[in-house]
């Protein structure tokens, strides 16, 4: 829980980093027309497919359960038997530890699937050539990630449970805000060189002003109780 608390001004900072870094690309992906409606487009197509059709529960519970195992696979850990169904699902892992338990709910599973899909697909044929498309996919998938993401974190969740609400919250909190960051440098103008001094900026401002705010507020404490003191 302390360390949650103590990664909130950092949350803070990557917040106020990240949409300077989008406001540098231009406020888009630094297309025009429908390139540049794609995106936004697509996030709000599936919005409406989760408000007003059934839900694709057992779709996201494997691509919840994949995301587990991928990032197992990815700190060295092995993949048992995976259980997936429309009341939840289960993956056995030989290796834990928080980026594993809480990945589903900051990676967007189904929008790594189509980046990889486009770039597969780049060393054979011309991908670029229906951009629109692959654009609208991203965004489709991406507010796939986000609904369902909200919607999840809403109920009951053992992952969040594991490590605690605060900590658990504040790491997914951040972790979606950079995964959007580099959504949008892989999509517009900005350089991946240009977010990291943006970013330690913005941090080391966030905890200054946390850390003159605390300070202010210890002193009126003392001052309180001093003042007590002396009238009493």
């Amino acid at each position: 829980m302390l360390i949650g608390v103590v990664l909130w001004p950092l949350a803070c900072g990557i917040s106020f980093a990240a949409y300077q870094l989008y406001r540098s690309s231009g406020g888009g992906i630094g297309e025009s027309g429908w390139p540049g409606l794609a995106v936004p487009l697509g996030f709000i197509v599936w919005v409406l497919i989760f408000f007003l059709l059934p839900r694709p529960v057992r779709t996201y519970v494997l691509g919840h359960e994949l995301t587990h195992a991928l990032w197992a696979v990815l700190m060295g850990g092995r993949v048992g038997r995976i259980k997936v169904g429309k009341e939840g699902g289960h993956v056995e892992l030989t290796k834990t530890n928080f980026i594993i338990t809480l990945a589903p709910y900051f990676f967007p599973f189904y929008t790594a699937l189509v980046i990889a899909a486009y770039y597969l697909c780049s060393i054979w044929l011309n991908p670029a050539a229906y951009q629109v498309w692959w654009l609208g996919a991203i965004g489709l998938t991406w507010s796939f990630h986000i609904t369902f993401t909200i919607h999840m974190l809403s109920q009951h969740q053992p992952d969040v449970q594991e490590h605690g609400r605060i900590f658990s919250y504040t790491i997914i909190y951040i972790m979606n805000v950079l995964v959007l960051t580099l959504l949008v440098i892989m999509l517009g103008q900005p350089r991946f060189i240009d977010f990291g001094p943006l970013l330690a900026d913005k941090a080391v401002e966030a905890y200054r002003v946390c850390g003159a705010l605390i300070a202010t507020g210890g002193q009126r404490v003392i001052d309180f109780a001093n003042g007590f003191l002396q009238e009493s």
